[in-house]
């Protein structure tokens, strides 16, 4: 005799909310045509009934979901790695553009309520409780690369050692001979801009050096934010005779602000980003970086989408691959400070 209690049907859903089980499935599929206040009836009932859907076909195939707060030259080479994983298992990637850095709008979680893909990967993100919930009731697992907050428990997630990352760089510097270096912000929302930012300190305070509060400017990760970083540091009654960039869009904003100046790089000041993408070696002198290795995150990621769609729920996930140094020609030994 078996003494397990049956799963809850869609129809027990429906009853519960006071709709039709055709209703319910609309709510459950992601349809717009129905109203807020039926579909949080349905969403409740789903939730408090611990409906899942287990099994059910696929509205558009196999697919897994990739959602961006917004596109940048990294969300390629993460894409690369999503597709790598994908395409060995013959499945397919969709992207969805969620919104800002700082407020994620509420209808992408609409439109992969409408696919029903396999797995969502979250980058730059997070999830409310309500984007958990749902995601859970139609058994879609999810994984976060790079939280923009600090975790919950329950939610799985993957990065780069960014606090490593932000202390090599760092000291990368401090051993040419930099005592006055620059580093240019990444949005303080982001938890992995607050770790590279760590790493700063701690090199400094490893090497007993003070650090200067106006070395430190505000950037959000963009090339105009590397301009602005470089105009605000040259401003300083003394200039740093080094940058920590810490995104390579960044650095490439400090390389055209500097050259437009006519300093010379890295004869008058030192350039180091943080990224290591395509565009770094191609950079003119070729950009020393921290390569945090964005494919292979990517890679980690669906691979742990496809071990939850097996095993399911996994608490306390959470994963960082190493950084490393990649020295190029944007760095050299520190000129004394006029």
């Amino acid at each position: 005799m078996n003494d397990e209690p049956s799963r809850p049907t869609l129809a027990v859903v429906a009853d519960a909310a006071s709709v039709s089980v055709s209703t319910a499935s609309k709510v459950l599929n992601g349809k717009s045509d129905v109203s807020d206040a039926t579909r949080q009836r349905v969403e409740r009932a789903l939730e408090s009934l611990g409906y899942s859907r287990r099994g059910d076909p696929r509205p558009h195939g196999e697919l897994i979901e990739v959602v961006f707060e917004r596109l940048g030259p990294w969300a390629v080479e993460l894409l690369k790695g999503v597709e790598a994983v994908a395409r060995q298992q013959g499945i397919s990637t969709v992207v969805t553009i969620g919104g800002t850095f700082d407020a994620q709008p509420e209808s992408w979680i609409d439109a992969v309520m409408r696919r029903q893909p396999l797995g969502v990967i979250l980058v730059f993100s997070t999830l409310s409780d309500r984007e958990k919930r749902q995601l859970r009731t139609r058994n879609i697992p999810f994984v976060v690369v790079d939280p923009a907050g600090d975790p919950d428990p329950d939610l799985p997630t993957i990065g780069s050692a960014n606090w490593d990352g932000g202390l090599m760089a760092t000291r990368h510097l401090i051993e040419l001979g930099h005592t006055r270096i620059g580093t240019i912000c990444g949005p303080p929302s982001l938890r992995n801009a607050r770790a590279r930012l760590a790493g700063y300190r701690s090199a400094h305070e490893s090497a007993a050096i003070d650090i200067d509060p106006s070395l430190i400017v505000p950037g959000d990760f963009s090339v105009e934010a590397g301009r602005r970083g470089v105009d605000q540091l040259l401003a300083l009654d003394v200039a740093p005779t080094a940058i920590f960039a810490q995104s390579d869009l960044e650095a490439l904003g400090a390389y055209r602000a500097l050259q437009s100046r006519g300093v010379r790089i890295p004869h008058d000041i030192s350039v180091i980003g943080y990224d290591d993408l395509p565009m770094a070696e191609l950079a003119s002198p070729a950009l020393t970086t921290i390569r945090q290795p964005l494919e292979e995150i990517a890679s980690a990621a669906t691979r742990l989408i496809l071990r939850l769609r097996a095993a399911g729920p996994v608490r306390n996930i959470r994963t960082e691959l190493a950084t490393t140094l990649v020295v190029r020609e944007s760095t050299a030994v520190a000129r004394p400070v006029r």
